[in-house]
């Protein structure tokens, strides 16, 4: 038994190998996103009615952290409020990625710091949202110490994965005046991420097995092999430990965070918590980040959502000064095409594990019998088959059970606002009919060919039986299989 149980714990690895190759070569920026940490950008230009100061912080860990306050050039009157910026996913995003809300934000009397993400401990694979949060605490504390910023009057902003961030930093510190937060979700990065592609997928005229099956179970069997990072982290309890005024803001195109559905989450948590000085705003022809797009959300274009950074600006002066809105929401309703739905963790028989030795199963089932037919003709000893189905089988084996891995990843990694899954028949893609097609051609191949060994009318050797044996037994297996993942399925 103990045997078994490393033998099961060997493939398992094996496996996560293989699917962390799969996906490093169908997102080669998302690999290029987890290599260690960037080093410090070079000092922005920033228009000339603002400065800018470099500064360097330790966030978490000692990792020493690199950024930019942006000010406006001339000293107003008293000290002025601060905002740290939190980015969304990706390691090593430089600070010039919100350098167009700094610079509005700026302009609206406070001081904004930028910062370069880490890439050190972040990764495709893995990342921590408490380590984030201490870096986004550690840049907090920064702020706070330049000249001309009031240090009771500094907040944190979080985009997209920074909407999960700075709550975490909001309720470790007293530190943290106000929470600004964009395209922020109240569900689990699991099911966010799972919603976003298949709303990618709809929104191309996708349906049936590939959005209901597939690409759900893709998402549970990454998670099974650990490499789905924060998969079920819960955010609702930290949002109801936050304590500070909350501004949440959606765009009403948001495609990645589901626009309708996260806002009640805010509200019931932070409501549970005894926190009702929030406010709830919507942005219309806004996307996920609150800039403006003219094609539903697919395409930011340049410009901020018009307002969004007056809102900003307005509500943190009166946050500061005591006077946060107390339970509003207003803006126009947002879109969502299709709800979300849980993902629960994968069952025994369904398991990472369970995947791994039935596609073992294929390779020796479907691989064994053109290898056995190449060593028999090298030798000069080749014999007609029991059946050509036999043949039709075995290549169909080795193309669809790949095939559909590769395909389903791809989509995981394209899909959210950018899907792309090629021509679309019927709604299924056309690759997706071609690995659907193969699939069933393999189930009527493994009865020709079971039927055509039985019915045989010469001696079959002991070598061949086996060859057949495997054959059909891979072909069986393939039935169940293909259910599991909807390539027999409408």
């Amino acid at each position: 038994m103990t045997r078994i149980l490393r033998l099961l714990q060997t493939l398992r690895a094996l496996w996560a190998v293989g699917v962390a190759v799969v996906l490093l070569v169908a997102a080669p920026a998302a690999a290029a996103a987890a290599l260690p940490g960037p080093r410090p950008s070079p000092p922005i230009a920033v228009p000339p009615d603002l400065k800018a100061t470099e500064v360097s912080f330790p966030g978490s860990e000692g990792l020493t952290m690199h950024g930019t306050v942006l000010s406006p050039a001339t000293a107003g009157p008293g000290r002025r409020p601060g905002l740290v910026l939190v980015t969304g996913a990706g390691g090593g995003s430089p600070r010039t990625r919100h350098l167009t809300e700094a610079v509005e934000f700026a302009r609206r009397g406070m001081s904004v710091l930028i910062y370069d993400k880490r890439s050190v401990g972040y990764s495709l694979f893995h990342r921590s949202y408490s380590q984030l949060a201490d870096d986004a605490l550690g840049g907090l504390a920064a702020l706070r110490s330049q000249p001309g910023v009031d240090g009771a009057k500094v907040g944190l902003w979080g985009l997209s994965e920074g909407g999960w961030v700075v709550p975490i930093a909001a309720s470790r510190s007293k530190d943290v005046a106000f929470v600004v937060l964009v395209g922020a979700n109240s569900l689990s990065p699991l099911r966010q991420a799972t919603w976003a592609v298949q709303a990618g997928l709809l929104r191309a005229g996708v349906r049936g097995s590939l959005v209901d099956r597939a690409e759900l179970n893709m998402f549970r069997m990454i998670d099974d092999l650990g490499m789905f990072p924060e998969a079920h982290y819960d955010p609702r309890p930290t949002i109801a430990a936050v304590r500070q005024p909350v501004l949440a803001i959606w765009g009403t195109h948001d495609l990645l965070t589901p626009p309708l559905e996260s806002p009640p989450g805010f509200v019931a948590a932070l409501e549970k918590g005894g926190n009702r000085r929030y406010t709830i705003r919507f942005f219309g022809n806004a996307e996920h980040a609150a800039f403006k797009t003219s094609d539903g959300g697919v395409t930011p274009l340049a410009e901020l959502a018009p307002g969004y950074a007056d809102l900003v600006g307005s509500w943190v002066a009166d946050a500061t000064a005591g006077g946060a809105p107390v339970a509003r929401t207003s803006g126009p309703v947002p879109v969502q095409d299709a709800l979300t739905i849980p993902v629960h963790r994968s069952a025994w028989w369904e398991s990472a594990a369970v995947q791994l030795v039935a596609s073992a199963l294929f390779l020796v089932a479907f691989g064994s019998y053109p290898v056995v037919a190449l060593v028999r003709r090298v030798r000069g000893r080749s014999r007609a088959p029991v059946t050509k189905v036999a043949r039709l089988l075995s290549a169909g084996g080795l193309v669809v059970v790949p095939g559909m891995f590769v395909y389903v990843m791809y989509l995981l990694m394209s899909g959210g606002e950018m899907a792309f899954p090629g021509p679309v028949v019927t709604g299924r893609p056309l690759v997706w009919l071609a690995l659907q097609g193969l699939a069933v051609a393999c189930v009527v191949a493994t009865v020709r060919t079971a039927l055509s060994w039985r019915r045989a009318r010469f001696p079959i050797p002991r070598g061949e039986s086996v060859r057949l044996w495997l054959l059909i037994a891979g072909g069986t297996v393939l039935i169940p299989w293909g259910l599991y993942w909807g390539l027999l399925l409408p």
